[in-house]
């Protein structure tokens, strides 16, 4: 099964138990954001990718230039640990780890969430990639996808406990539209995929495929 069938199948299976008034918010929230037309923001194919230093899990600086330095990177932008979708998403990307180094490339996953928090999420998923913190979602800013969730939006995700101002660092409305990006040594984004569904993620089979594309 595909990443985005198996990510389709577990909306199809969990979105109706929702209360009938968070799943209006939540609806009019995702026409308003895809109408915005900020997905398409992001840095497409012949891009230079904008550099940036952030911390990783266990407290490194990682820097994406210097990881350019020694080839090329896969940079996949998700929420957080809170969403369920993100979660099968880095799990997707895991699975494909040893695929995407075999091709001489370093993957790194960047979220709005406190290190603590990523460092959390790396050692549950057994996560074998840089997990970095982008707190306040200024890099994502950078990369033309971050935005701020309605007011009526965030009260709903409070009300599902996932504690957005604690995870996120004072910052609880800042998020990332989910994004990945293929770079390669010269800084040059070669592939992208940005889309303000979070149901709809990066297919790892696309990915290794714009890696190859590299060669």
């Amino acid at each position: 099964m595909s990443l985005n069938a198996e990510l389709h199948a577990f909306y199809a299976s969990g979105y109706p138990q929702l209360p009938a008034a968070a799943r209006a918010v939540m609806e009019r929230a995702g026409r308003e954001l895809a109408e915005s037309g900020q997905a398409g923001a992001a840095p497409g194919p012949g891009a230079q990718a904008p550099d940036f230093t952030l911390p990783a899990a266990d407290g490194r600086k990682v820097t994406l230039s210097a990881l350019l330095a020694e080839g090329p990177v896969v940079l996949t932008f998700y929420r957080g640990a809170w969403c369920p979708f993100c979660n099968l998403a880095l799990r997707a990307l895991q699975e494909r780890h040893d695929a995407i180094t075999a091709r001489g490339a370093r993957l790194v996953a960047v979220s709005p969430q406190v290190p603590d928090e990523s460092l959390t999420l790396a050692e549950k998923h057994g996560l074998a990639f840089d997990v970095l913190s982008d707190v306040g979602s200024t890099v994502a800013g950078r990369y033309g996808i971050a935005f701020d969730l309605p007011e009526d939006l965030a009260a709903v995700y409070d009300s599902f406990g996932f504690e957005m101002q604690r995870v996120n660092g004072g910052h609880p409305r800042t998020l990332p539209i989910p994004a990945t990006f293929v770079i390669d040594r010269a800084g040059t984004v070669r592939w992208s995929f940005a889309d303000p569904d979070y149901v709809k993620r990066a297919e790892p089979a696309d990915i290794l495929a714009a890696l190859d594309s590299l060669a």
